[in-house]
């Protein structure tokens, strides 16, 4: 008998008894529709988080920071002096691999903003340069990035995020109409600044559903004549309410983000506070290497070169963003690793009703086998056949779980909401249909085999 044939006998038998294939198949039909599923959020999870990696700057972003003295230099505090504008410029100088340097000048403890009657107590509010803009991977909306001019003459002028504009000004979900504050005034802890620039709004995908999905029930109250949207008094609904959760963390610290000239930030806010130092002193500085595969290289010579400008003394550290990307890659790798086990079980189970039902077709075709023997078929003839047939019934099973995989995305996604969108991959559905075609294989084999050995006169006078 010819492969194709065979094939044709295989789909014949599935059709002669369909409700009974389906139950066989539905093991493999979950079980592929499952590994995909489980793949695709994987994906969607590993995509976001690293979407969030990059949104702070990826790898190629480093930070230099202040730290205490080590044990052995404790004698030098006195000479300690942190990190100042003369490493920086130090760094551009002398620092080949270091392509950009941003310094960062944190108002510290959170500053009051004020603006309408409003206040607001924002998180980060820094004097930085213009280059932060790129550096944290800053996008402007509307308006503009404050200019190196604007830093020269230490302008009041900033540039905020959009949680600051719906904190101060509203909200353009509650007012129905864009809310774009270019131009309006702030004030942060008491001084007045002109509002130049905005970011656009950084959110998740489960977030912006949520969005979408608010906008669309303010509509049609508005539609429907309805004007009392509060429900009380306004709070805070703790922190998932707030958007800072998980991967969040990195949209959110940027949509709460107010930058200012670093100069306006050191003349105007922190030289007149009582413990000041004598000379501009930085919160950090945003570093961005040349090559992540020289990160090595590049932190040995940006150490360095600070180390002459501290004269020796080591009150610098280094923070990389290394950890939160081995942390991502060791996540991912546990989830498939547990999602694939599970999966797998499935397709074991699957495995073994078509086992099962190929078991008890061989008991129904057992005069079958004895005539095909008789007129000439060997067993490799009957065992080819048997094991064709349960193939077939796995093949169609993972086709028809690839089909089902979709379905089941959508409704995990509608159920369970994650903060990002479930990734199909070619990968994915390649491996869940090969898994599925192995198992069928493998599941083949004992059915196969025994009906092989079946003795033709046995068989014959089957009754």
């Amino acid at each position: 008998m010819s492969l194709w044939s065979a094939i044709l006998v295989g789909l014949k038998e599935i059709w002669a008894h369909k409700f009974r294939s389906l139950l066989t198949m539905l093991g493999i039909i979950l079980g592929v529709s499952s590994l995909i599923a489980m793949s695709a959020l994987v994906q969607g999870m590993e995509n976001g988080a690293k979407e969030a990696l990059i949104a702070v700057g990826g790898l190629q972003k480093l930070r230099v920071e202040p730290q205490p003295l080590p044990i052995e230099q404790r004698h030098l505090r006195d000479f300690a002096r942190g990190v100042t504008l003369d490493d920086v410029h130090a760094l551009q100088a002398s620092a080949p691999e270091v392509i950009k340097v941003s310094p960062e000048m944190r108002l510290e403890p959170q500053p009051t903003l004020a603006a309408n009657g409003k206040f607001h107590r924002t998180w980060m509010t820094a004097g930085v340069w213009p280059v932060q803009l790129e550096m944290m991977e800053h996008t402007i909306e509307h308006g503009r990035m404050f200019s190196e001019v604007d830093n020269e003459l230490a302008r009041n002028v900033c540039v905020i995020g959009t949680n600051i504009r719906d904190e101060l000004f509203g909200k353009p979900e509650e007012t129905g109409e864009p809310v774009i504050p270019i131009g309006q005034q702030l004030t942060i802890n008491g001084y007045p600044f002109t509002i130049v620039g905005m970011f656009q709004h950084y959110e998740s995908e489960a977030d912006r559903k949520a969005r979408l999905l608010r906008e669309q029930e303010l509509a049609a109250k508005r539609a429907a004549g309805e004007t009392n949207f509060a429900s009380g008094p306004k709070r805070s609904r703790g922190w998932n309410g707030g958007g800072r959760r998980g991967g969040n963390f990195a949209f959110w610290i940027k949509n709460n983000t107010v930058y200012l000239p670093l100069n306006t930030m050191w003349l105007k806010l922190k030289s007149g506070q009582t413990n000041a130092p004598a000379v501009p002193t930085l919160t950090n500085m945003e570093l961005k290497i040349r090559d992540v595969s020289r990160l090595n290289q590049a932190l040995t010579q940006i150490r360095n070169v600070l180390m002459v400008t501290h004269r020796g003394v080591e009150d610098f550290t280094f923070r990389t963003q290394e950890d939160w990307a081995e942390s991502i890659n060791v996540f991912i790798r546990n989830a498939r690793m547990s999602g694939g086990i599970i999966a797998g079980i499935s397709l074991l189970v699957g495995g073994i009703g078509i086992m099962n039902i190929m078991l008890a077709s061989i008991s129904e075709r057992i005069r079958e086998i004895g005539i095909r023997k008789a007129v000439g078929a060997d067993g490799a003839d009957v065992f080819i056949q048997i094991l064709i047939e349960s193939t077939v019934i796995a093949i169609v099973g993972g086709a028809a779980g690839l089909l089902t995989s979709f379905g089941l995305i959508k409704i995990i996604g509608m159920i369970t909401p994650t903060d990002n969108a479930p990734v199909i991959t070619v990968g994915s559905m390649a491996l869940a249909f090969g898994a599925s075609v192995g198992i069928g294989i493998l599941a083949g084999l004992f059915p196969a085999f025994k009906a092989a050995r079946m003795n033709v006169i046995q068989a014959l006078r089957y009754d």
